[in-house]
Formats: C-alpha cells, sequence, structure tokens
C-alpha cells in the first residue's frame, strides 16, 4: 500500500535530497495545463462557459450561479443545532488566533520632523474559495472568511461548487456557515473555472474582479491561482493536502496510520509520507494502516493516494537525517511523534504538530490555526493564510523642511551619480525663493 524509500548508510546534499521526495509531479503540470485553457475560457466568454464546466465537471445545470439571498436564509435556519454550535467555536477561535496577525501602526523618528510611520491596509476586495467535490468544507469557509474579516475587507465574494444533489446549489452546510459569518455575495461555481471568474469578474453575473483571491481545493485549483497570479494576489497554492510524520521508536504505530489515512481520504492525489529512524515503526505502521484504510468510509480513495508516487515511508539514519528531509520535503501539515520534538528545527512546513495529541485534524477544524497552508514545497517560502494574506504593508513619509534639508546634498549627490538630475531638481527647487 505504501512503497519504502530506504535512505539509510546515505548521505544527500539538498538538492539530492529535494530528488528524492515523494511527488506527484506529472499530476501538477497536467493540472496547470488545464487550469489555464479553463481560466482563460471564463475570461473570455464568462457565464456561457461556467455553465458548460458546471454541466461537465459538477452534472449542473440551469441553476442559479449568484445565489439567492433566500438560499443563504433557508440554509442556515436548516443547519444542525450541533453543526451550527460547533462552526460557531471554530470562528470564534480563528478569530482570536487571526487578531493576532494583524501588526498594529509603527511610528519611526529618524530625526527632528523627519518621521516613516508602517501600517497596513487590508485590500477592497475579495475572492475566496471554498472546496466542494469530494468533499463538504465549512471549516473552510471559517478559515477564508475569518482572517478576510479581521483584516478589514470590505467586500467579501465566495465560490463554492453547484452540487448535483441539491439541484445546482451550493451544499446548504457551506451556504448555512456563510449566512452564519454574513456572507451574502457567493456563487455556484467550482474549480479552475471559478478561480477565473473571481479573477476576471463576470458582468452577466454582477460579479466583479477581486484583489485578492484564496482558498484550498485540488490540483486545478491551485494551477489555476498561478495563471491568474499577477493580475490579481493570491495565496499560496493550497492544492492536494500533504502530511508529513517525522517519528521515532517511541512512536504509536496506530496513532500515525489513522493520521496519515485521515489526509489520504481527502483526495487521490493526497500526499501521505512517513519518515522514520525505526524499522521497526514502520512495520507496525504497514500492519495497522491496511486493515483500517480498507474500513473507511472512503476506502477507494485512500488506497489510491497511499499508493500513489507521492505517498512513501521514509527510512532514515537518525533525527538529523529526519530533519533534513522534512526541511526539504516542506509539507503543508508536519505532525512528530518524537520523545524530543524539538519544533524550532522543523524551519520549512505551512504548520507543525507537536506530540501524539495535536494531530492535523486538530488544525483542520478547531486548533484556532488556519488550515489553508502552502503544498508542493511552497512552505519554503509561502505562508499559510492569516489576516496577513489580506494586507498590504504601506509607508507614509512626513518631513518637514528642516528635516528635508538634513538630508538634502546627500539625495543630491545620488541623483547625479544615477544620471538623474532631475531627482535632485526636485530637492532644491524646494529652498529657492
Amino acid at each position: 500500500m505504501l512503497r519504502t524509500i530506504d535512505l539509510r548508510g546515505r548521505t544527500l546534499s539538498p538538492a539530492e535530497l529535494l530528488a528524492t521526495v515523494p511527488r506527484a509531479a506529472a499530476a501538477r503540470e497536467e493540472a496547470l495545463a488545464t487550469a489555464v485553457h479553463i481560466v482563460d475560457d471564463v475570461a473570455s466568454r464568462g457565464e456561457a462557459a461556467l455553465r458548460e464546466q458546471a454541466e461537465r465537471f459538477d452534472g449542473a445545470t440551469g441553476h442559479d450561479i449568484r445565489v439567492p439571498a433566500a438560499h443563504l436564509d433557508e440554509a442556515l435556519a436548516a443547519l444542525d443545532p450541533a453543526v451550527r454550535s460547533a462552526l460557531e467555536e471554530a470562528i470564534a477561535r480563528v478569530r482570536v488566533a487571526s487578531a493576532a496577525q494583524v501588526p498594529a501602526p509603527t511610528v519611526t523618528e529618524l530625526g527632528p520632523g523627519a518621521r516613516v510611520t508602517q501600517r497596513w491596509q487590508p485590500v477592497r476586495r475579495v475572492g475566496l474559495y471554498v472546496p466542494g467535490g469530494k468533499a463538504v468544507y465549512p471549516s473552510s469557509v471559517v478559515m477564508n472568511v475569518v482572517p478576510a474579516q479581521v483584516a478589514g475587507v470590505s467586500e467579501i465574494a465566495l465560490a463554492s461548487p453547484p452540487q448535483r444533489e441539491f439541484g445546482g446549489r451550493v451544499h446548504p452546510v457551506i451556504l448555512g456557515a456563510a449566512r452564519l459569518l454574513g456572507v451574502t455575495e457567493v456563487y455556484a461555481m467550482g474549480g479552475a473555472g471559478a478561480i477565473g471568474a473571481l479573477a476576471h469578474g463576470v458582468a452577466s453575473l454582477g460579479l466583479e474582479p477581486v484583489d485578492v483571491v484564496t482558498g484550498p481545493g485540488n490540483n486545478f485549483v491551485a494551477a489555476a491561482k498561478r495563471a491568474v497570479a499577477g493580475l490579481v494576489g493570491t495565496d499560496a497554492e493550497a492544492g492536494a493536502t500533504e502530511i508529513l510524520v517525522v517519528a521515532d521508536e517511541t512512536a504509536d504505530a496506530r496513532l500515525v496510520a489513522v493520521d496519515l489515512i485521515s489526509q489520504a481520504e481527502h483526495d487521490e492525489q493526497a500526499s501521505a509520507v512517513l519518515v522514520t529512524t525505526s524499522e521497526r515503526l514502520a512495520d507496525d505502521v504497514l500492519a495497522v494502516i491496511a486493515p483500517r484504510a480498507a474500513a473507511t468510509r472512503h476506502a477507494a480513495r485512500v488506497a489510491t493516494a497511499l499508493a500513489g508516487p507521492q505517498s512513501a515511508i521514509v527510512l532514515v539514519d537518525d533525527l538529523a537525517a529526519a530533519t533534513a528531509f522534512s526541511n526539504a520535503y516542506a509539507p503543508e501539515h508536519l505532525e512528530l511523534h518524537l520523545a524530543d520534538p524539538r519544533p524550532g528545527d522543523f524551519v520549512h512546513a505551512g504548520a507543525v504538530f507537536v506530540g501524539p495529541d495535536s494531530p492535523v485534524s486538530l488544525g483542520d477544524y478547531l486548533a484556532g490555526s488556519n488550515h489553508v497552508l502552502p503544498t508542493g514545497g511552497q512552505a519554503r517560502y509561502a505562508a499559510g493564510l492569516s489576516a496577513a494574506t489580506f494586507l498590504r504593508t504601506q509607508q507614509v513619509i512626513e518631513y518637514d523642511r528642516d528635516a528635508l534639508s538634513v538630508v538634502r546634498d546627500a539625495i543630491v549627490t545620488l541623483a547625479e551619480a544615477e544620471a538623474l538630475p532631475a531627482h535632485g531638481e526636485a530637492i532644491t527647487a524646494r529652498f529657492q525663493d
């Protein structure tokens, strides 16, 4: 079910480690080519393209792409009380954690009358994507909407795929979660087409282009973000999910197995990787995971994900080698099942879950952290979704005449050195009668 990669007895450079990392590279390349075509189609044909895509990918026809307010109200009224309570708890926790991500303005005094203020301005309008293909993700409504609200975004548009079983409507639990958060602009559109619509706008639907697009999805959604990057801002490419478990001989094989399965059930392209110093643990995990995977509700999906090239058990000599492999992989989710976890050593990961009682499932719902995280190795340079995703740092410069005179000559000197004399003249003109 899970292939084994044995790196014991080998000293690998960072480049060699990257080459050994299990990835479904071909799937991502194919997704990009398809996503670009879909996004371009929406950009040129708008609503007609969205309807064709909905029929092709979601089996939905004749539906309201822009969700009527009545549908949102109905969904909230019908929301299971236990689900509503759980969502309200998640909202409260994510709101508190997100508020800590908003920096306060800072003022730097560089001298008398010379001040630079650093402030963070929210973008005006955002498009938030909530997947809905193989599963229902009201939790992703929370993870997208709450940080945007905390950041101060004034306009929020949310998109999620139409559901055949609900007559082309967005899943009612997703609609209920959106209404619970006060989101009123919702669209029944999915996949790469939804990303294209949010970025380019669709006039016939009253959908204005957004400034930033965020949200998780499959590899096609992640690739679509790459296709619209530059036209709009995007968060990291949160594609098919990844879990990397680093474990030693003290780990509980049963807990490692269930955590690998928990992420494999998302998608056939999900990545489930165990890196361990213990051959015995590896054998025990293999023994435990097979029957559990076969018995779970989405057994076929799990089996495909675990057997894919993106999943593996990796054997290493010691914790240093495990740490190096993890940092090369840069997983979306990193779990540390170690006697001495040292999370500070694991510098490349979307989120780090420390100890046997901090599973990824906790972060998916109620840890207070955000579950929209970079995949495909992007955690080496990109952050997960947060309030900061919706903020732009902005500098406000205030110099009075005396403060400007202090740096007058240096500015003129540098302007001349760069052969831009008008820059210097813009300064000296202020000191001429």
